[in-house]
């Protein structure tokens, strides 16, 4: 596995090293030691997966505030997505900034800090995310910032979506005010 930095503090594009043979391939897509050395805290305790009918469709951006805050390793399995995270984390190098990439089931997995608001845009039909995460989804600490957010001002491939669900279409403004003040933490740093 090979773990890149991105431009929001702690969060990381995670390559995978696949190994071929007359059989195909196979290839690990999470473990524990590697992420470790790498100074990356992140326990498993929820898996899920997001399937996607249409090209164009949108989720997001949502995190998880205290005290079931979370990180996400987040796969492409199918498809294509356009990833986006976005740093709530007052106090933060990067807060308020926004980081993106196209997740392809031969590409990089991207790991999601606590503290960072995730959505995606779908670029094909019928794609399909999987995810890892550090703790339950609480519906009671489910938190949002809208999509189209003038302050942010992300670059989405497209400037409408084709399906994108009441709730998101809801969310609130970023507004640094009200997010929860943390203490700084080191890159990759998990509380």
């Amino acid at each position: 596995m090979r773990f890149t930095e991105t431009s929001i503090a702690g969060a990381y594009l995670i390559d995978v090293e696949p190994s071929h043979d007359e059989r195909g391939s196979f290839v690990r897509t999470w473990c524990r030691q590697e992420f470790t050395a790498h100074g990356l805290d992140f326990t498993v305790e929820q898996c899920a997966t997001a399937y996607n009918d249409r090209a164009g469709t949108l989720r997001g951006l949502h995190y998880q505030v205290a005290p079931h805050e979370e990180q996400k390793l987040v796969r492409c399995v199918r498809g294509s997505v356009y990833d986006v995270i976005v740093d709530v984390r007052a106090g933060s190098a990067s807060f308020g900034r926004w980081f993106a990439v196209r997740l392809t089931p031969s590409g990089p997995a991207l790991l999601v800090p606590i503290g960072c608001a995730h959505g995606y845009w779908t670029l094909e039909d019928g794609s399909e995310l999987s995810y890892h995460m550090s703790a339950p989804h609480d519906p009671a600490s489910s938190r949002g910032i809208r999509w189209n957010d003038p302050t942010l001002a992300i670059s989405w491939p497209g400037k409408t979506p084709v399906v994108i669900s009441k709730r998101d279409r809801e969310l609130p403004a970023f507004e640094p005010a009200n997010v929860t003040p943390r203490e700084p933490q080191a890159a990759g740093a998990c509380t």
